[in-house]
């Protein structure tokens, strides 16, 4: 049987890309430097050169790795090489911004449920963006808590343990997520039920993010923060 809104206990959320404009703050980002440097540029294009430099072998933890990273794309963006600008991309993601939709929805959310956050990020980049969320979360594991990357179902396990030590259980989670691959496709596999954001749905392809092995069919699905928190409070009975 179909769980609903009130089944949960918990949201568990991915960050970057789902709450916090990922795709947005990298292109604008590097688009900046390709401004000073007076060269054309492409959006797509670097996401999509982002995406094949990200999952190379000698991948580091993001977002320090965006300095590897830079030194591989900006040659074939006709960027400026050097450290400095490297480095530029990799401290600039401090100030990348939140969907329009998120703070708002999030602390609408957060009046129903405990709020939980699950990222790859790195541990200094998350406070960036917990505080850009207005700290709506009742915990955040990044990777430098859990060791290891979504869709490792390690750092899944670490979220469960922690929940199950509150006297919950993975049943009482709804996961909420706008990557296929990262997100959507292991939890299923793990369990758990979960909540497809996709931000990318007026646009084709993946941008940033990886492509799937196949698509994994969402028990909820929005295009928006907006919309799910819309959802919650129009099924839920204050």
């Amino acid at each position: 049987m179909a769980k609903g809104f009130g089944d949960f206990r918990y949201m568990t959320f991915d960050v970057v890309g789902t709450l916090i404009d990922f795709e947005g703050g990298l292109v604008g980002s590097l688009e900046a430097i390709a401004r000073e440097a007076g060269v054309p540029f492409d959006g797509e294009e670097a996401l999509n050169l982002y995406r094949a430099a990200r999952y190379m072998p000698d991948v580091q933890h993001f977002p320090d790795d965006l300095v590897r990273v830079y030194g591989v794309i900006a040659p074939k963006l006709g960027l400026p090489a050097g450290e400095s600008h490297a480095q530029r991309l990799r401290d600039a993601v401090k100030d990348w911004r939140p969907f329009p939709d998120s703070t708002d929805a999030l602390a609408r959310l957060a009046k129903r449920y405990k709020l939980i956050a699950m990222t790859n990020a790195q541990r200094w980049a998350f406070e960036h963006f917990s505080r850009a969320l207005g700290n709506p979360f009742h915990a955040g594991f990044t990777v430098d808590d859990t060791g290891t990357e979504k869709p490792d179902p390690a750092f899944f396990e670490q979220v469960f343990a922690f929940v199950e030590k509150e006297g919950g259980s993975r049943e009482q989670i709804l996961h909420v997520a706008q990557s296929q691959y990262h997100d959507i496709g292991i939890s299923r596999k793990l369990g758990l039920t979960n909540c497809w954001i996709q931000r990318r749905h007026a646009q084709a392809g993946y941008g940033g993010t990886i492509e799937p092995e196949r698509f994994t069919e969402p028990d909820f699905h929005f295009t928006s923060m907006g919309a799910l928190a819309d959802a919650v409070e129009s099924r839920l009975v204050a």
